[in-house]
């Protein structure tokens, strides 16, 4: 039985604060589904990070893996920064299957969910 598990990686930041939303969307993420491990990893200033998460799970017997990059956009860290920890992953564990989602920012349902909310706020202020 293949199991899988779904890391939500994100860029972390000195303020511990910063990770609540982060924390709010895992967790109603993993109520949605849960036959999957749900968890946050991150690529500086937090932990874990990706890399040291991913090992957890691998030992953990999970089989595959999904990486949603809770970005806006497609910058350097997606661009560049991610692939490479991909690769790594890959390498180091061969066993593991690993898909990386497209940015959060560039899914259109995304962006209609900001574009909505962002036109709640401008009737609010009326």
């Amino acid at each position: 039985m293949t199991k899988r598990a779904l890391i939500l990686f994100a860029h972390g930041a000195r303020a511990a604060s910063w990770a609540a939303p982060f924390e709010r969307l895992r967790d109603l993420v993993a109520a949605r589904q849960p036959d999957a491990d749900v968890s946050l990893a991150f690529l500086e200033l937090m932990s874990p990070r990706l890399p040291e998460r991913a090992t957890e799970l691998v030992a953990q017997g999970i089989t595959d893996l999904t990486v949603v990059p809770v970005f806006l956009g497609q910058g350097g860290h997606v661009l560049r920064d991610l692939p490479l920890m991909i690769d790594e992953l890959r390498a180091e564990h061969p066993q593991l299957a690993v898909r990386v989602a497209e940015a959060a920012g560039e899914n259109a349902a995304v962006l209609q969910a900001i574009a909505d909310y962002c036109i709640g706020a401008l009737a609010d202020g009326r």
